[in-house]
């Protein structure tokens, strides 16, 4: 992951990376296979996804059919729990952001299901602020583990993240390929 990105992020918090930036992915299939190579992979759900909207569907109920498709557990922060209720699911564990990231960083946490810590954590619907500055801490103290985001916006500090994407549709197109590509895998 040592490469220099000539993306420049959206939200300019904290662009100082160091020599390590994220590898930007955007083809469904490399976010699918990344996510297929974790063997404990934790999706974590900010409240931005209780709010967006993406064509008729919220963007929590994207990130439903993500966690449903690729069997991963889900961790609510802030008020999306409810919304989660709202669509009868219950997540895996309910943090607040800097609960889940303290958590992530130690390697012996046994994870939301106790089976040990994860080795793929992704974000979606999290402050961009917040969401760099706990990028930034997992990347320095969490080698353990790897960080995708699925957020529309570039972030620096995790591996793997979308570019910059100014289109909603082309979001979207994005999420539908990686669900459907995950469906495609379990068969």
């Amino acid at each position: 992951m040592s490469q220099l990105s000539p993306i420049i992020p959206y939200h300019r918090v904290n662009t100082l990376t160091g020599t390590r930036t994220a590898r930007t992915l955007e083809d469904p299939k490399d976010i699918v296979r990344q996510i297929k190579k974790a063997k404990r992979p934790l999706f974590v759900l900010g409240p931005i996804a209780t709010k967006v909207s993406l064509g008729d569907k919220l963007l929590i109920e994207y990130c439903i059919d993500i966690a449903k498709a690729g069997n991963i557990p889900i961790c609510a922060t802030a008020t999306t729990k409810a919304k989660l209720l709202e669509y009868g699911v219950k997540p895996d564990s309910v943090y607040d952001t800097v609960e889940i990231i303290n958590a992530l960083k130690d390697p012996e946490w046994k994870g939301v299901k106790g089976e040990g810590n994860h080795d793929l954590v992704i974000f979606l619907g999290i402050r961009s602020d917040l969401a760099n500055q706990g990028l930034s801490t997992l990347k320095h103290f969490a080698p353990h583990l790897s960080t995708l985001t699925l957020c529309k916006y570039y972030h620096p500090h995790a591996d793997y993240s979308l570019p910059n994407i100014f289109k909603d549709e082309k979001w979207k197109a994005i999420l539908d390929g990686v669900i459907e590509n995950l469906k495609s895998e379990q068969q």
